[in-house]
């Protein structure tokens, strides 16, 4: 069974562990680097990136998540997770800069342009994945090494490199565990 962790900082962590229960995976709370021994995958939730990034900071978490991805090992982002494995954010805030773009944080507005989306996602076939989008980011300039898999207009809501995964999306606040599937099967 494979083991993935979620950084257990601040965010959506319970949720993430739902989904990842619902897909036949063993899931594990994340709050200091010794956590990430033995683990096939780590998933970096939904919360608040500023907040995230300062706490990865405190407990010396950054370059460990980054040996991690360097390992080869597969790292899944939810909108604040996205932020923080983007190569920049812009207004110059650190990230960990594991995948080739630039997020823009609060693209779509703030708490009160949240909003949900039906999203055709070619990997998952005819049936629409329901996105919601609380103060979501999304990413821009990303280099030829990233795939997009999802786009509202022009901004890029998912997107893939190697073996980081991210969504401006809250995959975790719905039914639909196609994401966490695609994560463990395609990935991890």
């Amino acid at each position: 069974m494979k083991k993935i962790g979620v950084l257990s900082l601040q965010g959506a962590v319970d949720e993430h562990i739902q989904m990842i229960e619902s897909v036949g995976a063993l899931p594990f709370k994340v709050k200091r680097s010794s956590d990430l021994d033995g683990l096939d995958g780590l998933v970096l939730p939904g919360g608040e990136s500023t907040t995230m990034r300062k706490i990865m900071k405190r407990y010396d978490l950054m370059e460990p998540i980054r040996a991690f991805a360097s390992e080869g090992k597969a790292i899944f982002g939810t909108c604040a997770g996205l932020v923080l494995l983007s190569k920049e954010i812009e207004g110059g805030e650190e990230s960990l800069g594991l995948l080739d773009a630039t997020a823009v944080r609060n693209g779509f507005g703030r708490q009160k342009e949240s909003f949900e989306a039906e999203l055709n996602v070619e990997t998952f076939g005819a049936t629409p994945f329901e996105a919601v989008f609380i103060r979501a980011p999304y990413l821009i300039e990303p280099s030829d090494e990233v795939t997009v898999l999802a786009t509202i207009g022009e901004r890029i809501i998912a997107a893939q490199q190697a073996n980081i995964l991210v969504t401006a999306f809250h995959p975790e606040l719905t039914n639909d565990n196609r994401w966490m599937r695609y994560f463990l099967e395609k990935m991890v």
